[in-house]
């Protein structure tokens, strides 16, 4: 079950949410009284309410508003159980001053913003000592290890435990702190009114995740990246899950450089069966496989991780979708015909997409010049592949057919910038922009203007996306509808 938080200023825009939560099929709310201004009528709040409530009203130390004192706080939590709400939120320090009455069951909460204390069990048992109906702890996860130690309570308490890390490393224990017995998680009732740091909306728990249908069998999957907040592989990897109606939920896992060891070595432990690795970890992530296929190995990065009991088994797919996309644009009649050899390219940027592309190019016999901002690393994929390399400043010297954007320039929201100058975009090109967000980046827009032909982000992110897919369920990727889901949450961030 999602609990919806809500916090507003006034009564009237508080009730007018809560009975839209109720039509869009909220089953719990809670009323966050600390958002009110002014005096607060809890008789107004809850007559003819929708459905059930949670009363909560937090004071600043505890991440809340309330600028009144202690003592009219206490009573307002008073009032709303003699006034029979189904849940009251009381804080550790406060449980013992708020009596039981009725029928209203006890939420007694922890909240550290900071942290995820070391001793987190020894909270928890002083917490279920306080005729507790339900625990809520809430902390900051600093690493992904601290939601390993959250979930972990939640599965071992024998009294009904809400634990939640906070912040964007802290998001998957929102979304699986029920496949390990919490009787409800929290949402927000829109995005862009989070209440607490690294809330989801009820919207993306609902249709995203489907927390809902999430249970201990449920198989999870996931991005790593760092950052990992503006990844669209939850979107559509979620979308196929539902498609397939499969027991399968994707994750956006924020994993800092010096934490993927550990991340790795835990994964069993949060059920996960399949990763998507991304910036920064694509070559990092090698020394935690126990076999790699041809691809990576020739590579040296890897973009899926599968798991199969101790074994932790790696794939490229950027490689072959990327391949599979300038076959396409340069009308590869039959699958043996190699369109592609003698050809030149211009790649920029070496970093774990540019090696997957350069890889693929070489082998198929065709002339790479690798230009990047860190010349440096350029120098070392032109060593590793055998390609020339060119000075960043005169990447527009080289005489190309084909020219790849495998840098993040173009990326929303710097959507002004392109990597390569429009005057030097000639018609004869194929240009191939790896970034997918937005789609119609400046360069592919200047370079449609040049009349050159296209190869753009989402249909190799589709691509490339469809091959993991494969690889997580069996089943063939949802192309269209995976692309459909792309373009409707890029608009949607647009808007």
């Amino acid at each position: 079950m999602i609990c919806v938080s809500i916090g507003r200023g006034r009564h009237r825009h508080m009730i007018a949410e809560h009975r839209h939560l109720a039509e869009q099929g909220a089953k719990l709310v809670e009323l966050r009284l600390d958002y009110i201004r002014g005096e607060i009528s809890l008789k107004r709040l809850l007559t003819d309410r929708r459905c059930p409530v949670v009363v909560a009203c937090r004071r600043e130390r505890d991440g809340g508003k309330y600028q009144g004192t202690e003592e009219q706080r206490l009573m307002l939590l008073r009032t709303a159980i003699v006034e029979g709400v189904e849940y009251v939120d009381l804080e550790e320090d406060v449980a013992g001053q708020v009596p039981r009455y009725g029928k209203t069951k006890r939420i007694v909460s922890y909240h550290d913003f900071r942290k995820t204390p070391d001793d987190l069990e020894a909270i928890h048992r002083r917490i279920c000592s306080l005729d507790a109906d339900i625990v809520k702890i809430a902390t900051m996860a600093n690493c992904p290890h601290d939601n390993v130690r959250m979930l972990r309570l939640v599965r071992q308490s024998k009294v009904p435990t809400i634990g939640l890390c906070m912040g964007d490393i802290g998001i998957p224990t929102r979304v699986l702190c029920g496949k390990y017995g919490a009787p409800f998680t929290y949402a927000t009732f829109h995005h862009e009114r989070v209440l607490a740091p690294g809330q989801l909306s009820f919207e993306e728990m609902r249709d995203v995740y489907r927390y809902d249908e999430i249970n201990a069998e449920t198989e999870v999957y996931g991005v790593v990246a760092d950052p990992v907040g503006h990844s669209l592989s939850p979107q559509i990897h979620n979308a196929g899950f539902k498609h397939y109606q499969l027991p399968k939920v994707y994750l956006p896992f924020r994993v800092p450089r010096e934490h993927l060891s550990r991340f790795i070595d835990e994964a069993p432990e949060l059920d996960i069966r399949g990763l998507s690795v991304t910036i920064p970890h694509k070559e990092a992530v090698l020394e935690k496989l126990t076999q790699a296929d041809g691809a990576v190995r020739g590579i040296g990065a890897a973009n899926t991780v599968i798991f199969e009991g101790d074994e932790r088994l790696g794939y490229n797919t950027d490689y072959r979708a990327a391949m599979d996309s300038l076959e396409e644009a340069f009308d590869r009649r039959h699958p043996d015909e190699n369109v592609l050899e003698g050809r030149t390219c211009l790649m920029l940027g070496a970093g774990g997409v540019g090696k997957a592309i350069a890889y693929g190019l070489m082998r198929r016999g065709c002339e790479v010049i690798v230009a990047d901002g860190d010349a440096e690393r350029a120098a070392e994929l032109a060593e590793k592949f055998g390609c020339r390399q060119v000075e960043w400043a005169n990447r527009h010297t080289v005489s190309a057919e084909i020219l790849i954007n495998g840098t993040p320039i173009g990326m929303h929201p710097n959507v002004d910038q392109s990597p390569f100058p429009k005057l030097h975009l000639r018609p004869s090109m194929v240009v191939f922009d790896a970034v997918y967000n937005p789609e119609n980046t400046l360069l592919i827009k200047d370079a449609r203007s040049r009349l050159c032909r296209v190869i753009t982000g989402v249909d190799m992110f589709v691509r490339q996306a469809c091959l993991q897919f494969k690889l997580f369920t069996g089943q063939e990727g949802p192309a269209d509808l995976m692309r459909e889901v792309i373009k409707r949450s890029t608009s949607a961030a647009k808007a």
